[in-house]
């Protein structure tokens, strides 16, 4: 595979959709790939062109070797999507996609002068929030696990799997090792919105946790907690994809940010 082709299989379209009016890009939680967000196109609106990033290391980069730091994996990424950026556009991303989406918006920002016109970060606190847990990327294989099923940051049918969680493995380390090394440098608040969403029963993120998101835009802000643990993203979906809906029908007359 060429560089071409790898960067343009990053941006997936499941549906594609010319005549909408605004693309939402997803990025999917530690070991998740973009086929999480595949039932999605039959729920939104058909203004709304859903394109899933497909993260290397999984689904149909399987074959890419994981990235276990964010500045690069944030750098491909950027270049993988900016052509896609001619029409208003919006980023979704659910734990460490939330993150992700976030250091892609600051970093097409500087490269790029570019934006998107909204942000929506889902099961993740906000980046200034320091990290309180120890590292577990590097643990032996059996503690790793036990402390996948503590942290409830995995889905329990992966990792009750064996062979599933085989594969996975390497993916959920470097998923980990990506956000365990990350360290937050501040840089002036964003200028479009921030929606931010979080489960109503998961133990890993707080609400104070989503709350402090605000400080990272100077535009507006809302903080909509749903039903469910940390995966909501899934159980609560509907109740997710309304939020996502409303609010981009609301300023899918944009055109992207300056």
């Amino acid at each position: 595979m060429t560089n071409t082709q790898f960067l343009n299989s990053l941006i997936t379209c499941p549906k594609p959709n010319p005549q909408a009016s605004v693309r939402l890009f997803c990025f999917p939680y530690a070991g998740g790939s973009s086929l999480i967000f595949r039932q999605w196109r039959d729920y939104l609106p058909a203004t709304i062109e859903l394109c899933p990033v497909e993260i290397p290391g999984r689904g149909t980069q399987m074959k890419s070797p994981p990235f276990t730091r964010l500045e690069p994996l944030v750098r491909v990424i950027a270049s993988a999507i900016q052509p896609y950026l001619d029409k208003p556009f919006a980023f979704f991303g659910h734990s460490m996609g939330g993150l992700v989406s976030f250091e892609l918006t600051r970093l097409l920002r500087k490269q790029y002068g570019i934006s998107p016109n909204y942000l929506f970060i889902s099961g993740r606190c906000a980046p200034q929030v320091p990290n309180s847990e120890p590292p577990i990327h590097n643990l032996p294989e059996q503690e790793f696990l036990e402390e996948l099923r503590r942290f409830n940051g995995t889905p329990t049918s992966v990792l009750e799997n064996s062979e599933l969680m085989q594969l996975f493995l390497p993916i959920l380390r470097a998923d980990f090792a990506v956000l365990e090394t990350y360290v937050y440098a501040e840089q002036p608040p964003l200028n479009y919105p921030i929606t931010v969403c979080g489960g109503l029963q998961d133990q890993e993120v707080s609400y104070d946790q989503l709350l402090a998101w605000q400080e990272q835009t100077c535009n507006s802000f809302s903080v909509h907690m749903l039903p469910g643990d940390h995966f909501f993203v899934h159980s609560s979906q509907q109740q997710l994809l309304e939020i996502i809906s409303r609010t981009m029908n609301e300023f899918s007359h944009l055109s992207p940010a300056d």
